[in-house]
């Protein structure tokens, strides 16, 4: 698709951007909201500025492999299929 694709259609929240902060969310009366990870069973499994933060840069990382000719047009922050454990210490 060329152009601009349409934003603005979710129904009670609103996701904004700018170029160099990030993503900005709010719920659709304006309160603060943030972005989560969550599984097919409805389990939240991970949320916050570092999930967004995770999700620009994938975003960016797309845009920018396309536009130098690397032709990935997808990109993911660990290998899928791999289950991350983390170390306890």
């Amino acid at each position: 698709m060329i152009g601009i694709p349409k934003t603005g259609t979710l129904e009670n929240g609103c996701i904004s951007a700018n170029v160099t902060s990030g993503y900005q969310f709010s719920t659709a009366d304006g309160r603060s909201a943030r972005l989560a990870i969550i599984d097919d069973q409805g389990n939240v499994i991970e949320s916050g500025d570092a999930v967004a933060r995770e999700a620009w840069n994938v975003c960016i990382a797309v845009i920018k492999n396309f536009k130098i000719g690397q032709g990935h047009i997808v990109v993911h922050s660990a290998p899928p299929g791999l289950v991350k454990r983390k170390v306890m210490s």
